[in-house]
């Protein structure tokens, strides 16, 4: 895998993690009913496990040549 792609995909995994951020704070300040809380809640640790998940993979995926 080039390096190019390796940046893109922890750039997409960065900006899994912030609107994972987003959408957890706006799931437990903002939003009053139950049902838009938690589908809020559940896309927003979907977006942290799979950002996580593709950290991970760039991290132990090694040094490009």
């Amino acid at each position: 895998m080039s390096s190019m792609t390796k940046m893109w995909i922890s750039f997409a995994s960065m900006g899994f993690m912030f609107f994972a951020i987003l959408s957890i704070y706006f799931s437990r300040y903002k939003l009053k009913k139950g049902v838009f809380r938690f589908i809020t809640a559940l896309i927003a640790y979907i977006f942290m496990i799979s950002g996580g998940l593709m950290m991970v993979y760039i991290v132990f995926s090694g040094p490009t040549n």
